[in-house]
């Protein structure tokens, strides 16, 4: 009987199969099977071809499509059955990157996230028998650094900063081994061949670069560490001198302080559910947001809030530093408030010398600053409140090819969107762009991001309010490319946000509540109701509007918006409805003269813009409770008012009489769009304040009543599906209650889980406009002076 003839199949792999142990995954699996051929990256993702039996080949597919390696993801495989190569060589070989695939027109190859230490590295850490015992770069093709160190696709050492570290004999004898967990691991390098640490810019040992910085931590220093994505600045968590003086200098009075800790550490000082622990052991290695208990750090590093922010080594540097001081380390991004990290110890020295008393990096370039990403564990799922290292840069996989686009997003969270062929990417959150430092690096990231991927984009996307620095630099750009600049209505991109991530058939109510941005009309939004497409929206409904005074200066004091509802309610004559409210703690140090002055501008409709927006309803409404009268950082006064009915919610007070409040739905004869009147909710606060109930029974009711304001609406829409948006649903118990109430009504809410619902992922919802957009009609826009803008 004749042997069967073999046959050769030749795939296409795309999404994110570059950096995740992909090729040395097909190695074994091919092997396995006793398949010959070879496999390679290229500028589309992986390629293969493999040569041997038709059942063998079939099965090898099956295996790679439904279980490829962890990290990995396949969005779109082409295959097709090629000729047999006569005397094929055995085994599969692992090939370098075709020139076709160098001199590429376009890169549509995907950036992988960084990926933090993994077990079995943390194992060799600690093993002293290892060759890579306490060896601070430790990788494997499980782990370690991506993004950061990528300067071009593909994914190969030799495009990346780890090009200047040649393999050492023992490290190449594991790249080359099949049998070895490093196998074709692009970051690998050990201590005869990789990075070296300096402490304050001289060479120093393992040994010694930990005791150094133990000892200036125990003495109460601050010192200065290169992470993964950029420096990060430390503390002992337990010296209050120290936090405080790491606050001092970062100009951060508040805003509370992320940890480095052990698992050890986490259990015994936070109230941690299995959900949260295991978004703190995920690949990313977010910080994570979990319940404090009492003790264990400084009064100084969460302030007020209920959570710590908490977060596991990333990389070997860090657990052994971890290690080696014991208990928790403040780990906060090295910068000024408001500007970008600092990477590079050169370019950033003036920046450290500032904030560290002492500084400890390395030889390794960052090339893509980032910072760490921020979790929480809310309605069944995960929450992104920043995308940032080991989740970033995100893609999402699109429907049709589609010509390069380019969306810019907002000021707040700054990011990118890149439309290729087949996927939507958005950047790392690229912080406030309000300082020019901040502008210029967001310039910087957008032209390496075009360069990197090939793609010349034939238009481009901004949000509609010009003061923006995105919307600045998108005109520049627009006008120096000479393409179609298209604004995107804020609001609307927000929902299309959550539309990427879960994709709809035609139109979809959805709620956008947010701090603030331009409306249609000129004015602030932010709790709109919106039935929307990618080709547009149609405001339904929105929050009863009131005034700002001072406009944005009430961002920072939410006592500004608390006056603006009072005189929204009654006027000039608010003082006559309560001596609480002429005595209330949060205008205390506003002299007579200066509320009169604010009361004019209310009055007369100067520096007093009109405000649709739910986050400064709740800055107001914090602020009549006494919770926060300023804020220094964003949403400080609404955590605040999240974290007391947290309390209450947890403690289920259902023995007592609960606060029960409504937004009522008014529908005016004469107005396109409904409004949820606050007005009644604002009353019922005022007299239970009065009559002396708890500040949390209060808050929980604030947030119930939002949320059956949610699905009153999609009952009058008769919606069966409901998009929530903006950054008010980063408000854990807002999300959970709303989530409920749609549910009780056989109603289906939609919300991001791998986007964050801020303003990082406008720029993807801007994509998906700027898709939907006739093509003709677009007129390239002027150009523009690229400066620091300001909301």
């Amino acid at each position: 009987m004749a042997p069967i003839a073999e046959q050769r199949l030749r795939l296409q792999l795309q999404g994110l199969v570059q950096g995740v142990g992909f090729r040395p995954h097909v190695v074994r699996l091919a092997e396995q099977l006793q398949l010959s051929g070879w496999v390679a990256n290229d500028h589309r993702g992986v390629v293969l071809e493999l040569q041997g039996q038709r059942g063998a080949l079939e099965r090898m597919v099956v295996q790679l499509l439904q279980q490829p390696p962890a990290r990995a993801r396949i969005d779109q495989h082409q295959r097709c059955w090629v000729a047999p190569e006569p005397n094929p060589a055995g085994g599969v070989r692992i090939l370098a990157p075709s020139p076709e695939a160098a001199g590429a027109s376009a890169v549509l190859a995907l950036p992988g996230p960084d990926l933090a230490i993994c077990s079995a590295c943390l194992a060799e850490l600690a093993d002293p028998l290892n060759r890579r015992h306490r060896y601070p770069f430790i990788s494997c093709t499980d782990c370690g650094p991506r993004y950061t160190i990528q300067r071009c696709l593909p994914f190969e050492r030799h495009n990346t900063s780890l090009s200047a570290f040649p393999l050492c004999p023992s490290c190449q004898g594991e790249y080359g081994d099949p049998g070895n967990r490093r196998f074709h691991a692009q970051t690998i390098s050990c201590s005869a061949c990789g990075p070296q640490l300096l402490w304050n810019g001289g060479p120093v040992s393992v040994d010694a670069a930990l005791a150094s910085a133990t000892a200036s931590l125990r003495r109460g220093e601050l010192v200065a560490i290169k992470g993964v994505g950029g420096f990060q600045l430390l503390a002992r968590a337990d010296h209050p001198q120290a936090v405080r003086r790491c606050r001092q200098r970062k100009g951060r009075p508040d805003k509370p302080l992320a940890l480095l800790a052990s698992e050890g550490w986490v259990q015994r000082h936070c109230r941690i559910t299995p959900q949260e622990l295991a978004l703190w052991h995920a690949a990313a290695a977010p910080i994570v947001l979990v319940r404090r208990k009492q003790g264990g750090v400084a009064a100084g590093v969460a302030g007020c809030s209920p959570w710590l922010g908490v977060m596991r080594a990333s990389s070997g540097l860090q657990q052994l530093l971890l290690e080696h001081c014991g208990g928790a380390l403040v780990a906060t991004s090295a910068n000024r408030s408001g500007e970008p990290i600092a990477a590079d110890a050169q370019a950033d020295g003036e920046a450290l010398d500032a904030l560290a008393d002492a500084v400890l990096t390395h030889t390794l370039p960052i090339v893509n600053p980032i910072d760490d990403s921020v979790m929480r564990w809310a309605a069944q799922g995960p929450l992104v409140l920043r995308l940032g290292r080991g989740l970033a840069p995100l893609a999402l996989a699109a429907p049709c090819p589609g010509e390069p686009l380019l969306a810019l997003g907002a000021h707040s969270k700054g990011s990118l969107a890149l439309r290729l062929p087949g996927h939507r990417v958005l950047s790392p959150d690229q912080g406030d762009l309000g300082a020019e430092r901040s502008l210029q690096r967001f310039h910087t990231t957008t032209q390496q991001w075009i360069q990197r991927h090939r793609r010349h984009p034939v238009a481009i996307a901004a949000d509609r309010h010009p003061g923006y620095g995105s919307t600045q630099l998108a005109q520049a750009l627009a006008g120096q490319w000479q393409l179609p600049l298209v604004g995107i209505q804020h609001h609307h991109a927000h929902l299309l946000a959550v539309m990427a991530e879960h994709p709809c058939e035609g139109a979809a109510l959805g709620m956008a509540w947010d701090g603030a941005g331009q409306g249609d009309d000129g004015t602030l939004w932010g709790g709109e109701g919106m039935v929307v497409s990618p080709t547009g929206a149609r405001r339904v409904a929105h929050l009863r509007p009131f005034p700002l005074p001072g406009g944005a200066r009430a961002m920072r004091e939410p006592r500004r918006a608390a006056l603006g509802l009072l005189m929204a309610t009654w006027g000039r004559d608010w003082r006559q409805h309560g001596e609480a409210l002429v005595n209330c703690p949060c205008w205390a140090d506003w002299t007579p003269a200066a509320m009169e002055e604010l009361e004019r501008s209310v009055a007369s409709g100067l520096q007093a813009p009109s405000c649709s927006s739910v986050g400064r309803l709740l800055d107001g409404l914090a602020a009549l409770l006494d919770l926060a009268s300023c804020s220094s950082y964003e949403a400080q006064a609404a955590q605040r008012l999240e974290g007391e009915a947290q309390r209450c919610w947890e403690r289920q007070r259902q023995q007592q009489r609960q606060p029960h409040y409504r937004l009522p739905l008014v529908h005016a004869s004469d107005a396109a769009a409904a409004q949820w009147d606050w007005r009644p909710l604002l009353l019922h606060l005022l007299a239970d304040r009065a009559a002396g109930h708890r500040r949390d029974a209060i808050a929980l009711a604030i947030h119930r009543a939002l949320a059956q304001a949610i699905a009153h609406l999609a009952a009058a829409q008769g919606a069966q599906e409901v998009l929530l948006a903006g950054g008010c649903f980063q408000n854990a118990l807002l999300l959970e209650l709303s989530v409920a109430a749609l549910a009780q009504q056989g109603c289906r809410a939609m919300w991001s889980q791998r986007l964050p619902s801020n303003d990082a992922a406008v720029a993807m919802g801007q994509l998906l406009a700027l898709e939907a957009r006739p093509k003709t009609g677009l007129a390239p826009a002027a150009p523009a002076h690229v400066s620091g803008g300001h909301r």
